[in-house]
C-alpha cells in the first residue's frame, strides 16, 4: 500500500510518462494494459501507471503524431488497440532523452557535497 500522498504531489515529472511510453514502444508495438505491465516491470515494480494517466497521454502523442495506433485481436481474443511510435517519435523521444539526461547531471551537481574550495 502506498502512502497518501499531500495535495497537488506527483509521483512523475511532466513529459516522464511519455518518455517511458516511448522508449517502451520504441522496443516494440503494445496495447494499453501491456505498456502499464512493462513500465511496471522494467522499473522494478516502484512505477505504477494508472489507466487514468496513461490513457490521456497516448492521446496527447497521437494528437502530436509521435505513436499510431491500430485495431488487433489479442492472444486472448480480443480487440486491443496497439500503439507503434513513429519516426517522429523516435526523434522526439531522442531530443526529450538527452534534455532529462542533462537536467539529471545539473541536480546530481547541486545535490553532490561541495568541493574544498
Amino acid at each position: 500500500m502506498t502512502p497518501p500522498q499531500a495535495p497537488g504531489q506527483r509521483d512523475l515529472f511532466p513529459g516522464a510518462l511519455e518518455m517511458m511510453v516511448l522508449q517502451s514502444l520504441r522496443r516494440q508495438p503494445m496495447h494499453g494494459y501491456a505498456l502499464v505491465q512493462h513500465i511496471r516491470q522494467r522499473s522494478n515494480e516502484l512505477l505504477q501507471v494508472e489507466e487514468g494517466s496513461l490513457y490521456p497521454a497516448l492521446q496527447r502523442l497521437l494528437k502530436d503524431r509521435l505513436v499510431k495506433a491500430e485495431w488487433e485481436i489479442s492472444a486472448t481474443n480480443r480487440r486491443v488497440r496497439t500503439y507503434r511510435i513513429t519516426a517522429a517519435g523516435n526523434r522526439h523521444l531522442d531530443r526529450e532523452v538527452s534534455r532529462f539526461e542533462r537536467m539529471l547531471e545539473g541536480i546530481h551537481l547541486v545535490l553532490s557535497p561541495a568541493e574544498a574550495e
